[in-house]
């Protein structure tokens, strides 16, 4: 079986993502944008359906500020068969917890068609922690998206055992769709970007916890001082802090002695529903227009 793939090859064919929360959508709307078409399945219907109308809302826009591309579609479907049908890539945006990643690749494996390329979305888990209900481990690696389409590098990690030829395929073809991988050449909790990234988030959190500052403040010097749009506590907002609880209970799970004080304030936040962007209320309040 070959997994090498031109951007040719595969233009008519549907992507398949798993998972219609903040980043599925958005990863369904670069896979919209060149043509083809992007199948959406999550639990719950309503999700999904509202992950379509994101895409179809937001396309024209990216089309004309990009100045080229094509128009596709983003479609719902209920069955992960139905989904995966000739899909060339299948793309898992799950929640952030290996209890639900392991089950669901068994059940993708089961359905997909043999030529499938298999990339994770997931933000501090190597997919070789959940590959192993998949049969051709081969086919499988990381494909870490960040906040599309205004953050459009990603992290292309194997798992240990990915063809290469998967990993260039993906190189190659993702650019097509304004995605610009990078690959990370050994295992990495956080790949290349979030392990920065990690450290300037625990240190925000830290201060803000600690007292020293509020969430405001540092994002207004980050602002100021390396002329960001936004700052860390906005970036986080907009992940939603549920999914950076995540992240960071990963981190401390293989570091044993982190830092209280961030993850005792995100569970503040996350226990009391204020989730960010997605809730309407994270570190700021926001309109309900401001969900994704």
């Amino acid at each position: 079986m070959t997994y090498a793939f031109t951007f040719e090859d595969i233009r008519r064919r549907p992507v398949a993502i798993i998972g219609a929360g903040t980043l599925g959508r958005r990863i369904a709307l670069m896979f919209a944008s060149r043509g083809g078409e992007a199948r959406i399945h999550d639990p719950n219907a309503d999700q999904a359906r509202a992950a379509v109308r994101y895409v179809t809302d937001a396309l024209p826009d990216l089309l004309a500020r990009r100045g080229s591309g094509e128009a596709g579609t983003a479609t719902a479907h209920d069955s992960l068969s139905s989904t995966l049908d000739g899909a060339w890539l299948v793309v898992e945006a799950v929640p952030e917890r290996l209890d639900i990643k392991i089950p669901l690749w068994g059940r993708i494996d089961a359905v997909a068609p043999s030529d499938t390329i298999f990339v994770t979305n997931s933000s501090s888990y190597a997919s070789r922690l959940m590959n192993e209900n998949i049969r051709d481990k081969s086919r499988f690696c990381n494909l870490h998206f960040y906040m599309p389409p205004t953050a459009n590098a990603a992290d292309v990690m194997s798992d240990g055992e990915t063809a290469r030829e998967i990993v260039d395929t993906l190189l190659t073809v993702l650019p097509e769709f304004d995605v610009h991988p990078f690959e990370a050449r050994r295992e990495s909790t956080g790949f290349i970007f979030n392990r920065v990234w990690a450290a300037i988030k625990r240190e925000s959190l830290a201060v803000v916890a600690e007292g020293v500052a509020r969430p405001e403040d540092v994002d207004g010097m980050f602002r100021l001082n390396w002329h960001m749009p936004v700052g860390p506590f906005q970036m986080m907002d907009s992940v939603g802090l549920d999914v950076v609880l995540d992240i960071e209970d990963h981190y401390a799970a293989e570091n044993p002695h982190p830092p209280e004080g961030p993850r005792r304030l995100l569970h503040e936040y996350v226990d009391a529903g204020k989730l960010g962007v997605k809730t309407g209320e994270g570190f700021y309040a926001y309109p309900p227009t401001a969900a994704p």
